[in-house]
């Protein structure tokens, strides 16, 4: 089913029709307080803006979604398959202190810990388990996800907290679309790699190049895990086609800031 978007006091996000039962959300760079080039909602960390901006953004997009911004735990994205069970011991790591982690993935059973992953044209995922009570956020670039990113995440809730994949819930927000993503060979080598035949649907020859539809490779992904056809949302936009909406890394390189998805559990 589609995302929905919403509006208020000039701050635009998206929510995810799977995800209605726990807060969550995905931003989009409309409504907050940073200057160029990191106009004007830039949730990225150690992009070069002002600390105090980054923070006032965290506090007017937890507002939106009914999140607190100094129990906020950002991931520390390097493109591989760490996944990390946060604990109240991380509240606040990434904004408001050091992270003492790298992780691509992370999840939580406990309330009121608003996990975070960041996004530039990367697919960032999350997941809801309604039975078990947890709650998983994942960064899955192409590097990730051809690692199994999104598999390892479900299989550490399924570890940790009994999840079944049966019974979970996942939003693919906003990322490169197939339209953009244009690579050479070594992308689809690494997806046909991992997944083999079911990785083909979503690789589109152009000339001697290839075009890539991100979001289906990790729709699959989560498909292999276990997850249910109608459990997973699709945003379906793309990061490069949409620049008043999101920044995208291929088509600005660094000089940008970066878009969120968060999700976290109430009492």
């Amino acid at each position: 089913m589609p995302f929905e978007t919403h509006e208020k006091n000039s701050l635009v996000w998206l929510t995810a029709s799977t995800l209605q039962n726990v807060r969550h959300g995905f931003s989009t760079r409309q409504g907050g307080v940073s200057v160029p080039p990191w106009d004007t909602l830039n949730l990225g960390v150690g992009r070069g803006d002002d600390d105090a901006a980054v923070q006032e953004n965290y506090r007017r997009f937890c507002a939106a979604i009914g999140t607190d911004p100094t129990r906020a735990i950002l991931s520390k994205q390097v493109h591989e398959t760490t996944v990390r069970i946060c604990t109240e011991a991380d509240a606040g790591k990434g904004l408001w202190s050091e992270r003492d982690y790298t992780a691509d993935a992370l999840v939580t059973n406990e309330p009121h810990l608003p996990l975070v992953v960041f996004s530039a044209d990367c697919g960032i995922i999350l997941l809801h388990d309604p039975v078990q009570h947890a709650i998983g956020a994942v960064h899955a670039g192409w590097r990730g996800c051809a690692a199994g990113i999104l598999e390892k995440a479900v299989q550490t809730m399924t570890a940790a907290y009994g999840s079944r994949p049966e019974d979970l819930l996942a939003a693919i927000g906003p990322c490169i679309g197939s339209c953009c993503f244009e690579t050479h060979d070594d992308v689809p080598d690494a997806m046909r790699a991992a997944l083999g035949k079911d990785a083909e649907p979503y690789l589109t020859p152009y000339g001697s190049k290839w075009h890539v539809d991100l979001a289906g490779l990790c729709r699959q992904w989560l498909l292999r895990a276990g997850l249910e056809p109608d459990h997973i949302d699709l945003c379906g936009l793309c990061s490069g086609c949409n620049p008043d909406l999101f920044w995208s890394h291929r088509k600005t390189g660094d000089a940008r800031g970066a878009q969120i998805a968060m999700i976290s559990l109430a009492d």
